[in-house]
């Protein structure tokens, strides 16, 4: 059956590119040595660092995000030290999955799925660790999978608190550019992005921050790597930034991306965030009041301003009902991944979005919903209306949200 119209991506990655990315990327390939493009590919990689939030260093892999994770492994711990993971979801875990295969003692706080991240279990953990064989503590600051965001101040603090010199490394890969965030001023040491999130461009790229700290272990770190060390990167040429031939119409869309996020300002693109997820979030509360649906995060004021996760009650399939909205309505929701897989569906609502696409989204999943027999509590889309219709300054602080 033919389909009209463009598809309402609300996946939490990929996430819509827009047409100026998509125009900036449409041009021939040029001499990457030569200044014009030496120039962007700088300038990118400085301005990231404003995306971050630190006075630091950022650097670019041709990767995904899952390649991110592997650059603090490799550059930070030596061989036979060990790392703590706070296990939330299914990204954490994959992370930690990671480091064991990278032949790191990995230490797993298994941690409950439907709940921000406890900084005094990881601040137990770190008095526990009495020979500080713990060289850094990776922590994913908004869990995709469950769309749970932690509070990393309050990490940071814990850490403090044990008196525990292990490095800060913070997974932004869906929080930057979307949920607050400031790398020096929390004392994060390394962050991690990557592009097809907050960064409004196609996957394919991946970005680590990091501060004087974290950068003067990496000088040092005996851990086998080559095409992730960063001393290599930190060379003079262009191509050594990238370790070999620079993916340039990447580039380019990064470069008009990141134009893009500072003409609307960063502080304004978190708040666009926030007002589009506080309407989502208005709209499945009364969806949830018919008992099919529930949050799948326990604490309000923890759920995330890049996806929302909703549980479905025992006996419906919330995979059926995600294929009807991609199939019949060119709506593309997320699946419910690790402990969540079957179980849940997620609505992404990060990168580049507006009003009107979060109602269409929310309007084709409520008629998915209805066609697929589910449960969905009345007046969803008129409350998701009246969240928008709110002043921005008149939305309360979430415990999230470190002052």
């Amino acid at each position: 059956m033919p389909q009209r119209g463009r598809i309402f991506l609300a996946t939490p990655g990929p996430t819509n590119v827009p047409d100026r990315v998509l125009r900036a990327m449409h041009r021939a390939a040029e001499d990457f040595a030569a200044p014009p493009f030496s120039e962007t590919a700088r300038s990118c990689l400085e301005d990231l660092t404003k995306v971050f939030r630190t006075r630091g260093r950022a650097f670019c892999f041709i990767g995904n995000g899952h390649a991110a994770w592997e650059v603090p492994l490799v550059n930070l711990v030596e061989p036979g030290d060990a790392v703590l993971v706070p296990i939330s979801g299914r990204f954490s875990q994959s992370w930690a999955e990671m480091a064991e295969c990278l032949g790191l003692e990995t230490i797993r706080l298994e941690l409950p799925r439907d709940l921000p991240l406890d900084p005094a279990t990881i601040e137990a953990a770190l008095r526990a660790d009495q020979g500080q064989k713990i060289k850094t503590v990776l922590v994913v600051h908004n869990e995709n999978a469950t769309g749970i965001v932690s509070d990393m101040v309050a990490i940071r603090r814990a850490i403090d608190a044990a008196g525990h010199p292990a490095l800060f490394v913070v997974d932004a890969i869906s929080s930057l550019a979307i949920e607050p965030f400031a790398m020096d001023e929390w004392g994060i040491d390394c962050t991690l992005t990557a592009s097809q999130k907050g960064l409004m461009l196609p996957p394919g790229l991946s970005f680590v921050a990091m501060n004087e700290r974290a950068l003067a272990v990496a000088e040092t770190c005996r851990h086998p790597r080559r095409y992730f060390d960063l001393n290599f990167r930190r060379g003079a040429m262009t191509y050594q930034w990238f370790h070999g031939t620079p993916p340039l119409q990447q580039i380019w869309g990064l470069r008009e991306s990141l134009d893009m996020l500072f003409e609307e300002g960063l502080e304004a693109v978190v708040a666009r965030h926030r007002r589009l997820a506080d309407a989502v979030r208005a709209c499945v509360a009364c969806w949830a009041e018919a008992g099919d649906l529930a949050f799948h995060c326990a604490v309000p004021e923890a759920r995330s301003n890049a996806v929302t996760a909703i549980r479905t009650a025992p006996g419906i399939d919330p995979d059926a009902m995600r294929r009807l909205a991609r199939d019949s309505y060119q709506t593309a929701l997320g699946a419910g991944l690790g402990d969540l897989e079957g179980m849940a569906f997620r609505i992404g609502h990060l990168g580049d979005l507006n009003e009107p696409m979060i109602l269409g989204t929310l309007a084709a999943t409520e008629l998915a919903l209805r066609r697929s027999g589910i449960a969905s509590g009345s007046g969803g889309l008129e409350a998701a209306i009246e969240s928008l219709a709110l002043d921005d300054a008149a939305r309360p602080t979430r415990a999230s949200d470190p002052a």
